[in-house]
């Protein structure tokens, strides 16, 4: 079965459309192109198998959020399957400064940076079959969430795809082989629902598809213990943030059942921070939107990405 609706107004993926993304250009290999015309060859291992890395940023007001804890996960993933980027950690930053500045963003923007092993010899998994350097592209654009839609919040769906463990895929590398989370995106998806709720192997709430989750239960807030979900920096932004405005904090395993009776549940992500959940497998929360503790730690992310650069 194709899947050819578009995305919903409430997908953790929706952002508003912005006309002038169409003549962005793309940091490529060391050179600016078109974005009609940036091409990688059909060898490129992350074509072949999805061999690479890569991060999201978001620019606000001029600085690029959690900047320096982005680019150290890029390298300890690169590191992690022994990949030579061939550029230095201020390098790779300046790769995406200027994507930026030629396209003229200032604010309201993201880019992707992709890291692939580079061109193979021939299409297989062994990575000594690659000829010359690693190929790093960033792609830029101007991107914001839809306030209407955020506030309304997303429909999640319990996945029967379940988040691996680190002996069968580290959900901490940011690889390009995104196969089992799109799996259980489509199986939200065809049930009507925005996002992907995963359990970890042992049963226990672990992470979305593409964001991490987050509950509130008797004014604390509750996430997964971290051992089977992406390494959020936004995720970890947001607990320190608790944290330090005396927010009781219980960071471990928990049931789905749990999740039912809960009070408030948002995810967060590098894009949309943190974003309200309104409906779990068909269950309606009490708060639906934006609950009290969802608006204060909203409130208190807000403040930190807009907060002058020190």
């Amino acid at each position: 079965m194709q899947l050819s609706n578009p995305a919903s107004a409430t997908s953790s993926q929706a952002y508003r459309a912005d006309d002038r993304n169409e003549q962005v250009l793309v940091y490529l290999n060391g050179d600016f192109v078109p974005r009609s015309e940036a091409k990688v060859s059909i060898f490129d291992a992350g074509y072949v198998c999805g061999d690479g890395v890569w991060e999201g940023v978001r620019l606000v007001n001029g600085r690029v959020i959690s900047f320096d804890a982005h680019i150290d996960r890029l390298f300890e993933g690169a590191n992690a399957i022994a990949m030579d980027i061939g550029l230095t950690k201020q390098q790779v930053k300046d790769v995406i400064l200027r994507t930026f500045e030629v396209n003229g963003m200032h604010d309201g923007a993201h880019a992707r940076l992709m890291v692939t092993r580079g061109l193979k010899k021939t299409p297989n998994q062994d990575p000594r079959f690659i000829i010359g350097s690693a190929t790093v592209v960033c792609v830029a654009e101007h991107k914001v969430v839809d306030a209407a839609a955020k506030k309304r919040g997303l429909a999640l769906h319990t996945s029967t795809i379940r988040c691996s463990t680190p002996d069968v895929f580290d959900l901490r590398l940011n690889s390009h082989s995104r196969l089992n989370f799109i799996q259980a995106l489509i199986q939200a998806i065809h049930v009507g629902a925005d996002e992907a709720l995963m359990l970890d192997t042992n049963g226990f709430v672990s992470s979305c598809n593409s964001t991490n989750f987050f509950i509130v239960r008797g004014g604390a807030l509750w996430t997964s213990s971290g051992r089977y979900c992406f390494n959020g920096i936004t995720r970890a932004t947001v607990l320190r943030l608790a944290r330090e405005n005396g927010i009781p904090v219980h960071e471990g395993d928990y049931t789905l059942a749990e999740v039912y009776a809960a009070d408030e549940a948002f995810v967060t992500g590098t894009l949309g921070g943190l974003t309200p959940v309104a409906a779990i497998d068909g269950r309606r929360l009490p708060t639906e939107g934006y609950g009290p503790l969802t608006k204060r730690l909203a409130d208190l992310y807000q403040a930190y990405i807009t907060a002058p650069a020190a």
